[in-house]
This record gives structure tokens, C-alpha cells and sequence, in this order.
């Protein structure tokens, strides 16, 4: 079934094909240091700015979708507060990759008939709050094994699997060190970035240890923020006053929870549910226009690179050399400056799905990525733990 309608920002028609859902607006809260904003009000500005963007209202929405560790209820929070009865709800929380892992299941709902236009949010004070991280310190499980011998979470889980790459793969910090330097030069382009002073690779390397072997710079921001991203059916889509970003594959996965029990140190569930993304989305990875991957620390990157197929085992920090992430290289990523340079509310997956929506409109100034037709888009969770990835493409 095909909608035809008038719109005047597509020119006199649009033609809207057999997509299933689309992601037909986005936008974040203020970001950084917001001392004067609770959770809740982040989520607030961002979904209505999010519902204004797609041209859409709270009473267009149907279902909810929600992740955080404010709270032990967020969806019933969160609706309460933007006065949403929800068709639909999901809580699902697998870290930072939680929001791509909404995203499909929204894309699922609106496949089976539940509901039509569905909101997915996400808010964190944590800067402000001075509290990186709410979950209690108490170790459960096998989690006995590593936070009571000294293990910093994460930070000490993510030292572990670059140490063991730099070992099995030669891979040296000036090659990590590559992905933030990539990732600040994005950022110098994105006036909401958080970070916008230039860095070069020596910087990186002189700035302080956290976890060996990765220094300060090697890590992601500790910020306040929020966001929000509309999913519609093709139908509701029609309504949208923003061209629609069509979600054309999806896949998701979790190996583990605590870092001991990683079946393979090196090789993260992006594999996986890379794989079923690009299956799904019947898609080569060499047709892919712009990346956005969760950047919580440089060896995150790498990995994800390499268990998505876009370079072999080993070979991250030789695919990132050269600033070939940065821009005017041949492989634009991060493109907004990453959890590293622009923010990184705890959660971040959020704002991966909202710079991949943008770049595919064209709405990026400066650092807009000529004729970009096809993003992909991983989260990661946890301590490598979880994976989903998406992949996005415009008409």
C-alpha cells in the first residue's frame, strides 16, 4: 500500500512505500550541566520537542518506551507526568543499547497492530548529581568475583578487554587515541557538544591513567541530559511533517553480565545482532553512509567495528588510523562527537538514534555528510554486555 500526501517542505507529493515504521522525530533536553532539572523534565522537554519536531502531540501517542535507574517504575513515571495513558509500554533496560532495542520492539508493536506512534525517551542528572552511576554497589551474583577485589565498574571491565587487544592484536593507545581525536573534531562542529576543544593523539596519551591502558580521554563524558525519538507506522508516518526515516533492519542480543563471564573478551553481541540487521535490512556494509557507535570508551569502538565485519578481528586500530573516522575521511562515525566529546547522560544510545536520524534528513550543518541514504547505528550496554543495532535509510 502506498500514501500519497502534499507537503511543502518534500515538494507537491511524497510517495510513502510498504515500510512498516519510521522514525519521524527526534530532539534532545538540555544537555550538560542542568543542576536546576530533575529527570523527568529532561524527558519532558525532549518529547515535546521530539512530538514537535514529527508535528505530532502527546494525544498522537500510544505506547511508551523508557529506560533508567532513577527510578524503580519509570514508564509509569514518565506517563504520569507527560499526562500519557499508553496503549503499550516497555521498560526494557539492557544499559546503553536499550533505546536501539526499543526501537525494534516499536518497529515489532506497530507490525503486529498494537498501537501506531510510540515515544521512546531518556533522562539522566547524573553530572549535576555527581553520581555516575545509581545502581546499587553491592555485588550480586558473580559479580562477588570482581567488585570486591578492586574491579572499577565499568571502566575496569572495558582496561580488561583493551589490555587483552593491545596483547593478542598489537593494537597500541595512539590507535585508540585515533577515535577520540576523530570524535572531538566532529564535535567542534556540533555547537551543543559538550567538549569542543581540538585534541591531538599526544593529548590523549598525556592525559591521566584511569584504568590502564586507557587514559582520561579515552573515556566518555559524565553529563546531564535527555532525549527522544517518535517511531511511527508508515500510515500515522503520512502525517509527519518531517521526512520519514525508515527503519529497514534490527537486532539485538546480550552475552553477559559481569565482565568475567564474557564468552569472548574481544568479540562483543554486535556480531550477532549486527548480523541480523544487515539480513534484515537486505543491505551490504559497503553501502552504508554514516556510523554512529556507541563510543562509551575508544575500545568500544574497535570492538564494534570488528564484530560488525566492517574490518577483521584485530584490525580496529589499523581501520581507525589515519583519522579515517574523522571529517573528510572515508568513514564517517560519530558525527556529532560521540559519547566522548558531546555527551554522555549514562545511557547514551538514545542520541545515536537522533544524530543518525539527522544526518539522513540533511539537517547538520557543517557536519552534514554529503548524500547520506543509509546509517547504521549499534548500542552497547553494560560492561560489553549488550548489543542492538539498527539500520536506518530515507527514501
Amino acid at each position: 500500500m502506498t500514501w500519497l500526501r502534499s507537503c511543502p517542505d518534500w515538494g507537491e507529493k511524497r510517495v510513502v512505500r510498504d515500510y512498516v515504521a519510521a522514525i519521524v522525530g527526534v530532539a534532545e533536553s538540555d544537555l550538560g550541566f542542568t543542576p536546576n532539572r530533575t529527570v523527568l523534565q529532561l524527558q519532558a522537554q525532549a518529547a515535546k520537542a521530539a512530538l514537535d519536531d514529527a508535528g505530532l502531540t502527546r494525544n498522537d501517542v500510544d505506547a511508551i518506551f523508557t529506560a533508567g535507574n532513577w527510578t524503580w517504575a519509570p514508564n509509569l513515571m514518565l506517563a504520569e507526568y507527560l499526562g500519557i495513558q499508553p496503549k503499550y509500554t516497555d521498560g526494557t533496560n539492557i544499559g546503553g543499547s536499550s533505546f536501539e532495542a526499543h526501537l525494534g520492539h516499536a518497529v515489532a508493536g506497530i507490525r503486529a497492530g498494537l498501537f501506531d506512534v510510540a515515544l521512546i525517551t531518556y533522562g539522566s542528572t547524573q553530572r549535576s548529581d555527581r553520581n555516575r552511576n545509581r545502581l546499587s554497589p553491592h555485588s550480586v551474583l558473580t559479580e562477588q568475583y570482581e567488585r570486591s577485589f578492586g574491579l572499577p565498574v565499568p571502566v575496569g571491565a572495558y582496561a580488561l578487554a583493551a589490555m587483552r587487544h593491545q596483547h593478542q592484536y598489537g593494537t597500541t593507545s595512539e590507535q585508540l587515541a585515533e577515535v577520540a581525536v576523530a570524535t572531538r573534531k566532529w564535535a567542534q562542529m556540533n555547537e551543543k557538544a559538550f567538549m569542543r576543544e581540538p585534541i591531538t593523539i599526544q593529548d590523549v596519551l598525556n592525559s591521566r591513567w584511569i584504568a590502564e591502558p586507557l587514559h582520561l580521554l579515552d573515556c566518555c563524558l559524565v553529563t546531564d541530559g535527555g532525549g527522544a525519538v517518535v517511531v511511527a507506522s508508515a500510515k500515522a508516518a503520512a502525517r509527519s511533517t518531517k521526512r520519514p526515516v525508515w527503519v529497514l533492519g534490527h537486532g539485538e542480543t546480550h552475552t553477559h553480565n559481569s565482565i568475567s563471564n564474557m564468552p569472548d573478551l574481544l568479540v562483543t553481541g554486535a556480531k550477532e545482532s549486527g548480523a541480523r540487521a544487515f539480513e534484515r535490512a537486505g543491505v551490504a556494509r559497503d553501502e552504508i553512509d554514516v556510523v554512529e557507535i556507541y563510543d562509551s570508551f575508544t575500545i568500544t569502538v574497535l570492538l564494534t567495528l570488528e564484530a560488525l565485519g566492517f574490518c577483521d578481528l584485530g584490525e580496529g586500530g589499523a581501520f581507525v588510523s589515519g583519522q579515517r573516522t574523522a571529517p573528510g575521511g572515508e568513514f564517517p562515525m560519530n558525527t556529532n562527537g560521540g559519547g566522548l566529546s558531546y555527551c554522555h547522560p549514562g545511557m547514551y544510545g538514545i542520541f545515536l538514534l537522533i544524530e543518525a536520524t539527522r544526518q539522513l534528513r540533511g539537517e547538520c550543518g557543517p557536519r552534514q555528510v554529503k548524500d547520506a541514504r543509509l546509517a547504521l547505528v549499534s548500542g552497547t550496554g553494560g560492561v560489553l554486555s549488550s548489543s542492538a543495532t539498527v539500520i536506518l535509510g530515507r527514501d
